[in-house]
């Protein structure tokens, strides 16, 4: 942890149809790291996905259980800092991610793309490591 940089400790968070499935898409085609899946059979109760770098999401499966917490599986939008966003694009692409912005450079220093994934959420990866904070 750096002045510039803090541990990360917001969490986004999605629900899947095939939340399995998505795990897995998760872990092959972006590199996440499956910390901990609870529940039984094609129902996940709650996983955890840690990004190497720091951070990560956590996920479920959709389910109508009149739980508050709803959300739309295929409505998430994430941005996610990576050292090497070449490499990464070409492991995401070759793992079926649908290509939604190519490898560009934007004005502000950052290199990165962004993707869809099987349930329809948008990935976007990027050097861009935000703004350090005022002291």
């Amino acid at each position: 942890m750096t002045a510039a940089a803090p541990a990360p400790q917001v969490w986004p968070t999605l629900r899947a149809k095939d939340a399995r499935g998505l795990i897995r898409f998760l872990v092959d085609a972006f590199g996440f790291e499956a910390t901990a899946v609870y529940g039984e059979g094609d129902l996940v109760e709650h996983a955890q996905l840690s990004w190497p770098e720091g951070g990560g999401i956590m996920l479920g499966s959709d389910r109508d259980d009149g739980s508050p917490w709803q959300l739309t599986p295929g409505s998430f939008g994430c941005y996610v800092v990576c050292a090497g966003p070449d490499a990464l694009y070409e492991r995401a692409v070759a793992a079926g991610a649908v290509v939604i912005q190519e490898m560009n450079d934007t004005d502000y220093g950052s290199r990165g793309f962004a993707v869809r994934d099987p349930e329809g959420n948008l990935w976007s990866f990027g050097t861009y490591r935000g703004e350090p904070r005022a002291q």
